[in-house]
């Protein structure tokens, strides 16, 4: 079932299997961050507006700061995860990279050994160079897109927390 997969990394060589390792763990990150933002987010806004509905105090100077305060929690709460998000997509291509420089020295190495070169033996080397960059710049791809879609919903997240959280 899953030879496919294998065959597919055994011919991007070493670095290809350290890409399927970031990928899996910026998907992990992903699938947390799609969770927090579709089911808890909702629910930890309603807790911060029960919150400050609780007060009777909703314009004083101390009323003011907590407000400030429970912005700014929920705000550190929306940015969970996003920098090492932002870690993992700017490694995917460099990776990428290391594994077109890898796969070049295999060439390379065919063309020493053969003298004129063995086009057989060249194309493991070729994959071995192609395969990986590929495979990191399609990870790095989507994981741009969700960041970007993250802070948005982070962004508005803020701003309706923000216009709950009235002051009279």
């Amino acid at each position: 079932m899953l030879a496919w997969l294998f065959d597919f990394l055994d011919r991007g060589g070493p670095v290809l299997y350290a890409i399927l390792i970031v990928c899996v763990l910026l998907w992990t990150l992903i699938l947390e961050r799609l969770w927090f933002f579709y089911r808890a987010m909702p629910a930890r806004i309603k807790s911060y507006q029960q919150g400050w509905l609780i007060r009777n105090d909703h314009s004083s100077w101390t009323a003011r700061q907590i407000r400030r305060y429970m912005i700014s929690q929920f705000k550190i709460e929306t940015q969970d995860w996003l920098s090492f998000i932002t870690l993992l997509i700017a490694i995917c291509p460099l990776m990428g990279l290391l594994g077109t420089v890898t796969g070049m020295i295999s060439v390379f190495d065919v063309l020493a050994v053969t003298g004129t070169g063995n086009a057989r033996a060249m194309a493991a080397g070729i994959s071995k160079a192609t395969l990986p960059t590929m495979a990191g710049l399609l990870v790095a791809l989507t994981g741009l897109y969700f960041k970007a879609r993250f802070r948005r919903l982070a962004q508005q997240g803020h701003q309706r927390l923000a216009d709950i959280l009235t002051t009279d």
